[in-house]
């Protein structure tokens, strides 16, 4: 097994023990799911939302809300903690260089996310009977691209905050403009027009993932535009990032 491997094996562990960290991160968009489905207006049928229900509509939201609460809340704070700690400093100095606890970070957190995400279809489909995504590649597109953008950005939080409790200055704004026009807070349908077309091109591009749910497919726009945020913050955050 390589360095990396058991790094990441060891990290993995870590995740997991953290019982809250890994219930936010993976069971609670599916949780917020079955606690609004139980409502009984919310399975019922609406003109506003185009013949659909609200929980049909509302799952690429909760979809936003796992990769915000991973990519930029989860995975900053605990690769500051480490450098506050003096981990990855001492990393340095071994075989093992700090870049691959990086990565482990990374990939942790990734995979939870296509987890968290694939329960949440799963329990959507299962118990409310929610449609699954009619453009399953364009759905892909849109998760694969949407969640690198917001990765990416969570990777430049942790590469400028020097401890685990200056990252939520940077982190936590992030994290609630995403929310905010991911419709997580409010369903997109009651904010204003504006606000709308701004959050159909914010990571990690709600419109995208309901375009690609609902049959139509993202527009190719909604993608470019999440790549480049993928790949602007990315560069600047390998750039900067600082060991210790």
């Amino acid at each position: 097994m390589t360095a990396l491997a058991k790094l990441t094996a060891v990290e993995a562990k870590l995740f997991l023990r953290e019982g809250a960290t890994a219930f936010f991160g993976i069971a609670f968009p599916s949780l917020l799911l079955v606690v609004l489905g139980l409502i009984p207006a919310l399975r019922e049928s609406s003109k506003d939302f185009g013949g659909l229900r609200f929980i049909d509509i509302f799952v690429p939201s909760l979809v936003v809300l796992t990769l915000a609460v991973l990519a930029v809340n989860t995975m900053p704070t605990r690769l500051t903690t480490y450098r506050e700690k003096g981990i990855l400093r001492r990393l340095s100095t071994t075989p093992v260089h700090p870049g691959k606890l990086l990565t482990a970070q990374v990939l942790i957190n990734c995979v939870a996310a296509l987890v968290a995400i694939a329960l949440l279809v799963a329990v959507g489909r299962i118990v409310f009977d929610v449609p699954l995504p009619h453009h399953l590649f364009g759905f892909v597109a849109a998760v694969v691209v949407g969640g690198g953008s917001m990765f990416a950005l969570g990777l430049l939080a942790a590469a400028t905050a020097p401890t685990a409790r200056s990252v939520a200055l940077i982190a936590l704004p992030i994290y609630f403009v995403c929310m905010f026009f991911g419709g997580v807070f409010l369903p997109r349908i009651m904010l204003p027009d504006l606000v709308v077309t701004i959050g159909s091109y914010t990571p990690p591009g709600v419109q995208a993932l309901q375009d690609a749910w609902t049959g139509a497919g993202p527009q190719p726009l909604q993608l470019v535009i999440m790549a480049a945020v993928a790949a602007a913050a990315g560069l600047v955050a390998a750039r900067i990032f600082r060991w210790e």
